[in-house]
């Protein structure tokens, strides 16, 4: 299983940004996904995932109401929808893929592929 994130940049405070994960090699209908990210100096966090299903999300306090996960099954790929970006936000981002499990996975130890990371830059 291979996967490639893509869609970061630089961008201003306020502005948006979509991160793309494309999966190969599997398909996401048969895993929990999560967007993590890491910033200089600091501990790698969970930002957003969902469950195998689709159904159940999961978002950090920080992210929440600015942040969606998604995902598009055809395409086998997911997606993270950024909005309104803060500074705070600014870290490499990465997507992960689990295997299937009824609800969504918080310890990134038990995320078993993970893509190459993008990085996510924004000014204020």
């Amino acid at each position: 299983v291979q996967l490639q994130a893509s869609g970061g940049g630089l961008v201003q405070a306020g502005g948006s940004l979509r991160l793309s994960c494309a999966v190969s090699g599997g398909t996401i209908r048969t895993y929990n996904m999560g967007w993590f990210r890491q910033a200089p100096g600091k501990e790698r966090e969970l930002v957003a995932a969902l469950s195998w299903s689709g159904g159940i999300t999961y978002y950090e306090d920080s992210v929440k109401g600015r942040f969606t996960i998604s995902r598009d099954t055809a395409l086998n790929t997911v997606y993270l929808q950024m909005k309104n970006l803060k500074p705070e936000d600014t870290a490499v981002y990465y997507c992960a893929s689990a295997q299937r499990y009824d609800g969504v996975i918080s310890d990134g130890d038990d995320y078993r592929y993970w893509g190459q990371g993008t990085q996510v830059t924004v000014s204020s």
